[in-house]
């Protein structure tokens, strides 16, 4: 892939180095150059001839309004420390534990409406007669000796977090940003002003990149640095919360929140965890807000003759790219930062003209992952390639429009090798891109449905990057589907027991039990039971990966037992037999077992599962006939070529297709794309050491041989 394209890449420009900017520019055949935060575009740049981004915050950098008005700043509801009551009164210091920049209590009559304590002992509100606050701690009276009081609160966000990360992390000096709430209708006179303002007095600007909307992820710093991220996830709405946003939900949907539905007695409302019926409503209450602001700004912004693009990161929340609402804000294009493959489709699937990815390293010295990158110890060249490995395979399987870089581009003249990286990967895409205007890839005839509490709102991630959820199965699951030669769509159970299974003939299942991927109590509905249990047995396949379908007070752990023929023990069968079983090893499956951990506790039910990998007398991988379909079960699933090369030939087995499938390939670290638009055959070696394969296709077997991450075309 070495023919040279020009277009279709951002880069990002800084004064003071504009040889450089004009430089790369040209060596990466960019037709836009952006500002970054912390970094700003001189006249020499602007008027270079490329398209111009400009980064806006809209919320951020007001600090003198904010200042003025403090009652405008955005809020969350944090929760004490547990106190033990060793008499009849129990002082609770509010802010102990919490990083004291980044927070100030809001005690102000309308707040503390909305403030709670709880004897979590008991688990019962405490009455407000008997606390009282004051000089910033609660005090409770009547206590229950020995039992523990918590008290949870309302307080401002007065440092916003990608500003306070900046600060901490890459040693920026400037002010501390604070942030406005476009709830407060102060501010969104305000707001809507500035970015009018902004748009007539920079006239260079073609298009006005927000970063992002209104709210953050949620992001909760404490106070010791042997726990700095006390919570964080990436798509809470615990930062969208205010007295004026909970008086209008009660107004709107006839009941109230309280603090107690956002702390949850610590626990907070993780995405990961499957979300009360009041949090749908909440969410769907901020969507709509969000939303019809946002529509507001890009009228503004269209009204200039400019284009709007938002970044799918940082104060994204209330947005959701694959919600219903989405479209209708106009938005011109989507960015998405992306560190591997499942992200690219995420941004993919967005519903907005142009898909845009950031690709990383950053352009910071310390990488997101806390690594050096450009800085001593650092390799950001390496770094570029293996994120671009896992980036390319989901890209051949659906392609966006652009791609770019953000961060100091001064960091990279002490890095000649990376400069190299970025030039052939920019070429690479293009080409990537080319193919796909022939038309899409092939795919092979198997549909998989990944079933979890999100379904399609929440296609592809779990919550955040794949460094902040590494630990779930599911994200290694949803990395290796995302560069397969599959049809992948995302359900939720409700969906699932009402006919959605018809057009699909694999169902994935991967979770920890009671989570939002596994199902937790979705699976106590006898219909959705059924529905799947009748979709095997009339010929699907139900792969289950970890707790697949667990939960509690059933006579099986997992409610899909009888289709997987395993379950786990998780205490009750201690006195129970153990059936006997040798490993087969006649399936066509190459198995990984590394990528399948170790789980104790395993057993098989009934004895006729064929067990392809154990541990320690557990089975680990298993296949069991059920009807004319089957239910594979995994221990646990981490990604890596091999384990991807496993799960395909998984898919291939339940569908009753051939390893050797037509465009394929017999080595796990290569892949394939075949292209019939062009009849262009794409492999790509994701290995850093040369290997050598055989690809078959419907002409004869091909074989390649590639170098270290490289990729190849070849017309049949």
């Amino acid at each position: 892939m070495q023919e040279r394209n020009r277009g279709d890449f951002t880069l990002p420009g800084e004064a003071g180095y504009e040889a450089l900017t004009l430089e790369l520019a040209r060596r990466w055949g960019a037709d836009v150059i952006r500002d970054s935060d912390g970094t700003k575009l001189s006249g020499e740049i602007v008027d270079a001839g490329y398209r111009i981004y400009s980064t806006v915050c809209v919320i951020r950098e007001h600090n003198a309004f904010a200042e003025a008005h403090p009652e405008c700043q955005q809020q969350t509801f944090l929760i004490s420390k547990p106190v033990i009551a060793t008499g009849e009164c129990a002082r609770i210091p509010l802010m102990d534990g919490y990083f004291s920049e980044q927070f100030a209590l809001n005690d102000s009559a309308d707040a503390l409406r909305y403030w709670q304590v709880y004897d979590r002992t008991t688990g019962e509100e405490v009455p407000r007669e008997r606390w009282a606050y004051a000089d910033g701690a609660v005090t409770v009276s009547s206590c229950a000796p020995w039992h523990r009081y918590t008290a949870s609160f309302l307080c401002y966000r007065i440092w916003e977090e990608i500003n306070m990360y900046n600060h901490t992390t890459n040693g920026w000096t400037s002010a501390h940003l604070r942030q406005l709430d476009p709830r407060s209708d102060v501010a969104w006179a305000y707001l809507t002003d500035f970015m009018d303002s902004w748009c007539r007095e920079n006239p260079q600007t073609s298009v006005v990149r927000l970063t992002s909307l209104f709210y953050n992820f949620v992001w909760i710093w404490g106070s010791d640095a042997r726990n700095r991220h006390l919570f964080t996830d990436w798509a809470s709405y615990d930062f969208t919360v205010s007295p004026a946003a909970l008086d209008a939900f009660a107004a709107r949907y006839g009941y109230a929140l309280t603090a107690e539905d956002f702390v949850r007695g610590g626990r907070h409302q993780s995405t990961h965890m499957p979300p009360t019926r009041a949090k749908l409503d909440y969410m769907d209450f901020i969507q709509e807000f969000v939303a019809d602001k946002a529509r507001e700004l890009v009228a503004i912004i269209h009204r200039h003759g400019k284009q709007a693009y938002v970044f799918y990161d940082d104060s994204w929340v209330g947005m959701e790219p694959s919600g219903k609402r989405f479209a209708s804000i106009g938005f011109d294009g989507l960015i998405k930062c992306v560190f591997s493959g499942f992200e690219c489709r995420l941004c993919a699937a967005a519903d907005v003209p142009v898909h845009e990815l950031r690709l990383h390293p950053y352009l910071f010295p310390v990488g997101l992952g806390g690594l050096p990158t450009f800085s001593a110890g650092g390799d950001p060249a390496l770094d570029a390639r293996r994120y671009w490995r896992s980036v390319r395979r989901a890209l051949l399987r659906q392609s966006v429009d652009r791609i770019g870089l953000g961060g100091y581009l001064h960091l990279t003249q002490d890095y000649p090798d990376f400069v190299f990286a970025i030039e052939e990967i920019a070429d690479e895409f293009r080409r990537i891109k080319a193919l796909h205007a022939h038309g899409k890839p092939y795919a092979l005839p198997c549909r998989v449905a990944v079933l979890h509490t999100w379904g399609d709102l929440r296609p592809w991630t779990l919550s955040g990057h794949f460094h902040e959820t590494d630990g779930h199965a599911l994200i290694h699951v949803n990395e290796a589907l995302s560069g397969l030669p599959v049809e992948v769509r995302f359900l939720r159970f409700d969906e699932a027991a009402s006919g959605a299974l018809r057009d699909v003939d694999v169902v994935v299942n991967a979770g920890r039990m009671g989570d939002a991927w596994s199902g937790g109590d979705a699976w106590r509905d006898p219909a959705l039971v059924a529905e799947l249990t009748r979709f095997v047995y009339e010929g699907g396949a139900f792969i289950g990966v970890g707790e697949p379908s667990a939960v509690s007070g059933r006579e099986t752990v997992f409610a899909m037992a009888h289709v997987l023929g395993v379950d786990e023990d998780l205490g009750e069968h201690v006195c129970h037999g153990r059936w006997q079983f040798d490993v087969d090893d006649s399936l066509p499956v190459t198995v990984c077992a590394d990528a399948l951990g170790a789980k104790e506790n395993l057993y098989l039910t009934d004895g006729e599962a064929r067990v392809l990998c154990e541990k320690g007398g557990v089975p680990q991988l298993t296949v069991h006939s059920f009807g004319r379909g089957m239910g594979v079960y995994m221990s646990g699933f981490a990604v890596s070529p091999r384990s991807t090369r496993m799960l395909l030939e998984l898919l291939l087995y339940a569908c009753g297709l051939p390893r050797e499938s037509d465009y394929l390939s017999d080595c796990a670290e290569v892949e394939t794309a075949w292209y019939p638009g062009s009849r262009t055959l794409v492999a790509i070696n994701n290995a850093e050491a040369r290997v050598t394969a055989r690809i078959a296709t419907p002409q004869g077997p091909k074989q390649v041989t590639l170098e270290p991450l490289q990729g190849i075309e070849m017309r049949l």
